[in-house]
């Protein structure tokens, strides 16, 4: 079979094309065929070697695929030959391995697809699963009624701002570009702001009548963060993960006691925390597949490319105009 592997740690480059022998499933596993794979952030950690749950080297990229079972293993009964599935690395011991043609695991690690669920939406699944733990468990005691999405034209942020929305929350967005604004409030956004405004924080708080948002979820980092602090109404939290311009700048500690009446909180998230709670884990996972078959949630639109391209997708996928999720097609 082909698949994408990665030898030494750099930029798409290092991205490499292989044939290498197609994986045969022992017991209890069932085998994949691919036929849509996602693209994200954790495979660029992996392909620079900076992700903190970095797989051995060489290591094929890659955290989500959804195909169709083609052989299982002995022992297995709950999942056929034939059946739709979505495999999400985030079931699996370790991460990666989905840039390929086939992949093997577990078939209780699978996630079967109802019919309605397209292969290339279905890898956008794991970002409304993403989507439901920061926006449903990262607010502490309070259920939110409004949050500040930033970077909202990404996959993650995309699906956020949809299930946002289809959950009756006011959202405001932030982009970088007129386009990237447009795309957001095509995505369900009630307001999209430019994130470089010297007035970001008035203009969120005219947007929510004066009172700011609950949740502030923030993958941009850097001078961002600051003032996502500024947009937060009464108990409100600031959300950080994946801080993609860096870590935030300034005393983010000065911050919050210069808001001391708010009472403010911040949380660092990771999904890996979720490592530990598989039953919680797969009830957010199988909670987006609910909302997305019965059409309360779509999924992303979509940047489409042959696995062959998978150097280009990650040139996308470092872009500051990419657009929406990227899926590699076998």
């Amino acid at each position: 079979m082909r698949a994408v592997l990665v030898h030494a740690p750099g930029g798409p480059d290092v991205l490499e094309l292989q044939d290498i022998p197609t994986p045969q499933p022992g017991p209890g596993q069932a085998r994949v065929r691919a036929l849509a794979i996602g693209v994200g952030r954790p495979d660029a950690l992996i392909r620079t070697g900076v992700y903190k749950w970095m797989p051995p080297l060489p290591a094929i990229p890659g955290n989500e695929m959804a195909g169709v079972v083609d052989a299982v293993g002995d022992g297995v009964h709950a999942i056929q030959a034939g059946q739709h599935v979505l495999l999400s690395s985030r079931e699996l011991p370790q991460r990666g391995g989905c840039y390929a043609e086939y992949a093997c695991a577990p078939a209780e690690a699978l996630y079967p697809l109802p019919e309605g669920i397209g292969f290339e939406d279905a890898v956008s699944l794991p970002n409304f699963q993403l989507a439901q733990a920061l926006l449903f468990h990262c607010g502490g005691i309070r259920t939110p009624r409004s949050v500040l999405v930033t970077g909202a034209a990404g996959g993650v942020a995309s699906a956020m701002t949809r299930l946002a929305r289809a959950s009756g929350l006011e959202v405001i967005a932030t982009a970088s570009t007129p386009a990237k604004r447009s795309f957001a409030l095509h995505n369900g956004a009630h307001a999209a702001l430019d994130p470089a405004a010297p007035d970001l924080a008035a203009q969120v708080l005219a947007a929510t009548g004066g009172r700011g948002v609950d949740l502030a979820i923030d993958p941009i980092g850097g001078a961002l963060f600051q003032q996502c602090l500024d947009c937060l109404a009464p108990l409100g939290t600031a959300v950080s993960y994946n801080i993609v311009a860096g870590m935030p700048a300034g005393d983010v500690f000065a911050t919050l006691r210069r808001h001391l009446g708010k009472s403010l909180g911040i949380r660092v998230f990771s999904m890996h925390t979720f490592d530990a709670d598989p039953q919680l884990r797969r009830r957010l996972m199988t909670d987006s597949i609910d909302a997305m078959q019965s059409g309360r949630v779509q999924a992303p639109a979509a940047t489409v490319l042959p696995l062959a391209q998978a150097q280009e997708a990650h040139r996308l996928l470092d872009a500051p105009g990419t657009l929406g999720k990227i899926v590699l097609r076998p």
